[in-house]
């Protein structure tokens, strides 16, 4: 977690998911899939992950499965080749391209108005804070991993920041910044969690189910494109 800067007293705290919030889709897959193809012998341990997609099917534990594959397409790679690779691809993403074009404008709203933003999201911090920085976020929480000095270990250093783990930081960061409104901007089910507990929120780009579930709860919902 990044240090916190001084608070205006008239900001508020404008927290934003990542994948399928600012990004049209998913980051880790393309992520994973462009680090194999740079290394393709990694590849031939994938064998590895039937046990974690067995475990996966009875407890739906998404941070178990995504150490597992993390730690058979990447396990035991230097920082190096790992940072190498994670700054090209966050630089691929953007600045414009692969962002929904009303994201970034909503991200301006918030800068202009000098607000506080944080990127909140449960992909792990191999790449996600090179991409908070391409876009000017001030901090950044992320599922993080653990490290064995410079060789990657990829087990899980904090919870998956997803669902509930996502409330326990929002509760994290309005102790930290008193006294200021937190608007919250997600677009899974998941983000309900912590959106119901915002000042403001908004469901983004969510599925039906998603924005049932947001309208029973008084989350606004809107498509951006």
């Amino acid at each position: 977690m990044s240090a916190r800067p001084a608070t205006h007293a008239s900001a508020a705290l404008a927290l934003f998911d990542l994948d399928g919030t600012l990004t049209w889709r998913d980051t880790l897959g393309p992520f994973l899939a462009g680090y194999a193809l740079r290394h393709p012998w990694r590849l031939l341990r994938l064998w590895r992950l039937a046990p974690a997609l067995g475990a996966y099917v009875l407890t739906r534990d998404r941070g178990r499965l995504k150490s597992s594959v993390i730690r058979a397409l990447m396990g035991g790679d230097s920082r190096e080749s790992i940072d190498a690779w994670a700054e090209r691809f966050a630089r691929s993403l953007g600045p414009r391209g692969k962002f929904r074009p009303a994201a970034l404008a909503m991200l301006d709203v918030h800068r202009a108005a000098g607000d506080h933003l944080v990127l909140l999201s449960a992909s792990p911090d191999l790449y996600v804070p090179r991409i908070a920085r391409l876009l000017g976020f001030e901090r950044t929480l992320c599922t993080e991993l653990l490290w064995q000095g410079n060789r990657l270990d990829g087990g899980l250093k904090t919870a998956n920041r997803r669902g509930e783990e996502k409330l326990r930081c929002l509760d994290t960061l309005r102790a930290e910044y008193p006294n200021i409104r937190i608007v919250a901007y997600g677009n899974s089910a998941s983000d309900l969690a912590h959106m119901r507990r915002a000042d403001r929120a908004l469901l983004v780009n969510g599925s039906a189910a998603a924005r049932r579930r947001a309208a029973e709860a008084g989350i606004g919902t809107a498509d951006w494109a």
